[in-house]
């Protein structure tokens, strides 16, 4: 086992008295770490990087050229309280990537671990992040939205402050997210239409045939029977598996506010 190396600052870089810089961290050439900002161990703060203040960033994170995180929301109805951004452990974030604290609605954005956020995407205020997320280039997210465990966004799309994308989805490049995604389908389109179960994506994180087969009952009923959302959630409730993926399915439709796409 190796011994922990100590922390690497460069010499043009700049980072404020009141920062906590965990053992092995690497902060690049210029790069600017402000108040209140904690790193983990191990993480790499690449060149040109801003870390503007409240920011906590886990370890084993890389942050790439020139992204900005932990600065001010883009939102009026900021009025400078204290909110954060919270990034999990062995996160990537990519060359010049944005991501803004919360407002007092929520008091922080937050991003899971094992996320991959590609260049240029966008992460506003308040919005919520779950585990191994993955941000294709440039997707731009309005305020609050949630997006679910191993969700998969493609580059280009844009998605509507307080949508929600549920785990295990997938949503095609050069999209416009107006409304909820539930969890486990594929969405792509402009306008955005549904074209099934994940099915690839379910079949590689292991879930069984058996749970595969309920899903795709419960969508059937959602979305290819003749019932109404309501009808069709209550009949898969009577006729499927209680499995917790189906009931996750279910729920993630009846706590829609925006309604989900169709």
């Amino acid at each position: 086992m190796n011994p922990m190396q100590e922390t690497s600052v460069h010499p043009t870089a700049v980072v404020d008295a009141g920062a906590e810089l965990a053992d092995d961290v690497v902060v690049g050439p210029y790069a600017v770490i402000g108040p209140n900002v904690r790193i983990g161990a191990g993480t790499h703060i690449g060149p040109h990087v801003l870390v503007e203040r409240d920011t906590v960033i886990g370890e084993g994170c890389r942050i790439h050229k020139g992204a900005v995180l932990g600065s001010d929301p883009q939102d009026l109805k900021f009025g400078g309280e204290d909110t954060q951004l919270i990034i999990g452990d062995h996160t990537t974030i990519r060359e010049f990537a944005t991501l803004n604290r919360g407002t007092h609605a929520r008091g922080r954005t937050s991003v899971g671990s094992h996320c991959l956020l590609m260049a240029y995407t966008h992460v506003a205020h308040d919005c919520a992040l779950g585990d191994r997320v993955i941000l294709s280039n440039a997707v731009n997210m309005g305020g609050h939205v949630d997006i679910g465990d191993w969700a998969i966004v493609g580059g280009l799309t844009a998605i509507h402050q307080f949508v929600r994308v549920g785990a295990h989805a997938f949503v095609g490049g050069a999209a416009r997210v107006q409304k909820d995604v539930p969890p486990y389908i594929r969405a792509a389109g402009n306008p955005l239409g549904v074209y099934g179960l994940n099915a690839v994506g379910l079949q590689r994180r292991g879930f069984p045939e058996s749970t595969r087969a309920e899903l795709k009952k419960a969508y059937r009923l959602i979305y290819q029977s003749t019932l109404n959302v309501t009808q069709a959630v209550a009949r898969a409730r009577e006729e499927l598996q209680p499995l917790p993926e189906v009931e996750s399915f279910l729920s993630f439709i009846e706590g829609s506010e925006r309604g989900i796409i169709i």
